[in-house]
């Protein structure tokens, strides 16, 4: 019997053959909002919102996603383990830069997953920050500094008052992604570094393709059963567009293998990461969820029987602008000529002029 605890494969981007993926599913941009701009439901009275362009995810039921996860904390507790490892590679991130910061906020903080990974040598004081009271407290027994009820829609941060700002897989369920991140760069002090890790457009590519069959099999149509998230491409032009300089984007990929496709989607249940696009359908039919599982493991199975579930990472890191940070040199201000050094010929003795 395979069994239910999946085995989660650290790897790195490695070319996969996506040939049939892109013959068979329709992946959208996280940036072609057209297709979602359904209007939401009006929030509660008293929320306080920013008004957004278009309107992709429904954040209040992503809020009730994340309750209904922090409910059950046993078992929210048991799939802690993509995100404790996307935690993981975002601090080791954090590490790389040497110094010392007073205080670090962690927007989309959960329960507490970067949290586990640094210690009083990185950082002073650690605030994580959640639209979910409930996934912030579900830890009732592990204490931190500093905890707050945030939406990273809305920064409640004044200008210029941050050293640090980290994000770990909650970015990619914000509908303004852009003005998100002009709201980071104003809050940060100057020199101040933004490291963030979200969900990228090929994460759970095995899914989407299986549930795209399943239902144009069985419906005859399919639905946005998997969210459209960002592109790497997109994440340098944004990340400048909002004022970042310094920048660097790469791309990551965790595997884990689930037993099958059913247990995959009750493990995204349990972490909170259901779909919330605003025109998705209903409950998922039992006649296509089975579907799909078949579909699953015949097109992507592996030979003991599991079936493998891909997490495309991408990680940004991003610094507001500051007098004392490097430069480069003007144009044509080099002394020396880097073709003669090629060549061995030599230094030239004056500028070299641009050609």
């Amino acid at each position: 019997m395979t069994p239910r605890t999946p085995t989660l494969l650290r790897t790195g981007t490695a070319a996969l053959s996506r040939c049939l993926r892109t013959a068979t599913a329709y992946r959208p941009s996280r940036f072609q909002l057209h297709s979602y701009s359904t209007a939401p439901p009006p929030p509660p009275a008293g929320t306080k919102t920013v008004p957004s362009t278009f309107q992709v995810f429904n954040r209040e039921t992503k809020r009730q996603q994340k309750e209904r996860a922090a409910s059950n904390a046993q078992l929210s507790r048991q799939v802690d383990y993509v995100k404790d490892e996307v935690a993981f590679r975002v601090v080791d991130r954090l590490l790389d830069i040497k110094r010392e910061f007073n205080e670090v906020v962690e927007l989309g903080s959960g329960c507490g997953h970067v949290a586990k990974h640094v210690d009083t040598d990185m950082m002073k004081k650690l605030i994580m920050c959640d639209m979910s009271e409930a996934m912030l407290n579900r830890d009732r027994d592990v204490e931190y500094e500093g905890k707050r009820v945030v939406d990273e829609e809305n920064l409640p941060f004044e200008e210029n008052s941050l050293e640090c700002v980290v994000s770990s897989l909650s970015m990619h369920w914000i509908n303004d992604l852009p003005g998100a991140m002009i709201q980071i760069q104003r809050s940060l002090k100057p020199d101040g570094v933004f490291i963030a890790g979200l969900f990228g457009g090929d994460t759970l590519f095995e899914l989407r393709t299986s549930l795209q069959l399943a239902e144009l099999d069985r419906e005859g149509g399919i639905s946005p059963r998997i969210s459209p998230m960002a592109d790497s491409r997109d994440l340098g032009a944004l990340l400048s567009r909002a004022g970042f300089t310094l920048t660097t984007v790469d791309v990551d990929e965790v595997t884990v293998n689930y037993p099958s496709a059913i247990e995959l989607m009750e493990d995204l249940r349990a972490m909170g990461e259901s779909n919330a696009v605003i025109n998705r359908r209903g409950l998922l039919k039992r006649d296509t969820m089975l579907a799909a599982a078949a579909i699953y493991k015949e097109m992507y199975g592996n030979p003991d029987g599991t079936v493998p579930a891909t997490f495309q990472i991408l990680y940004m890191i991003g610094w507001k602008p500051s007098s004392t940070q490097n430069k480069p040199l003007e144009r044509g201000s080099a002394r020396h000529s880097l073709k003669n050094r090629l060549e061995g010929e030599g230094t030239s003795a004056t500028p070299t002029k641009p050609e």
